[in-house]
């Protein structure tokens, strides 16, 4: 298991993951898209990813729009294990 990453760090990690925002214990990142489809093609590669890693986003799929949650809840917070994950994340939308 990771350690927490302490608040004052936070904000240095998400310099690597523009796209994701920090909302309280969790890093957050809203991907649009042009149609259901392809939020679902997206939400595929997501699910591929995360059983490899065995690190499970919450997944929120509205029309044109999936948003991804991060966060280590086992731990409390956010480990590292989270801002790895969701540079994964990224190479599928980058």
């Amino acid at each position: 298991m990771s350690d927490l990453i302490p608040e004052e760090e936070i904000e240095d990690l998400l310099k690597k993951i523009p796209e994701w925002d920090h909302e309280g214990k969790a890093i957050t990142r809203t991907v649009e898209f042009d149609d259901f489809m392809n939020g679902i093609d997206f939400v595929d590669g997501i699910a591929e990813v995360a059983e490899e890693a065995n690190h499970y986003p919450e997944i929120d799929i509205r029309w044109g729009m999936v948003v991804l949650r991060l966060c280590s809840t086992d731990q409390g917070g956010l480990t590292e294990a989270d801002f790895d994950i969701a540079e994964r994340f990224d190479n599928l939308i980058d």
